[in-house]
């Protein structure tokens, strides 16, 4: 069997939760739920199911008539590797590829305001992640035990990955020179 990869886990796993998807629905589920830490382009989510079909994880079954739309289903196997998968503590380091990281790294090249400019600027942005990952966080429904456990865990997650982003920036566009988090 070929390597199964990060995305087709998320696949797997939306098909688990949510049962039957097609391609489309699956691009909605991803919207609603892992896009804002692990998007996926809307043209693979076309290619990965019938892969994941050909390697036996999942079940295509297309429609003849009307739209023809391709159905695809979870399969023992593909629950069997899901569960092999989540029950694996390990994980590969995680991949950042933040351009404002990038930015600040060559920012000794720049002008003397862009580091100024380049945190109040991201701390912006970080305000917005954070303001709506909290909003997501007051509109769980407590009645929808696991799900909501779950979605909990990850939002918690990013409030405090997003609220040590808007710290750090804050900081340093009150402080380019050093200052007080320059040491932290």
């Amino acid at each position: 069997m070929t390597e199964v990869g990060h995305q087709d886990h998320i696949v797997l796993g939306l098909i688990a939760r949510h049962g039957p998807l097609t391609p489309y629905e699956l691009k909605a589920r991803i919207e609603e739920s892992v896009e804002y830490f692990w998007p996926i382009p809307h043209a693979q989510l076309y290619r990965i199911p019938p892969r994941l079909a050909e390697q036996g994880l999942l079940h295509e079954e297309a429609e003849t008539g009307g739209r023809r739309r391709r159905v695809f289903h979870l399969t023992e196997a593909g629950r069997a590797e899901l569960t092999r998968w989540l029950a694996d503590p390990s994980a590969p380091p995680p991949e950042t590829r933040d351009p404002a990281q990038v930015k600040l790294f060559f920012a000794d090249l720049g002008g003397p305001g862009d580091v100024v400019a380049l945190a109040h600027r991201q701390a912006a942005e970080h305000r917005r992640w954070l303001d709506l990952y909290r909003k997501l966080q007051a509109e769980i429904d407590p009645d929808d035990s696991e799900r909501a456990v779950s979605r909990a865990r990850i939002l918690r997650l990013g409030i405090g990955h997003e609220q040590a982003y808007v710290d750090f920036w804050e900081d340093l566009a009150a402080h380019p020179d050093g200052g007080p988090g320059a040491r932290e």
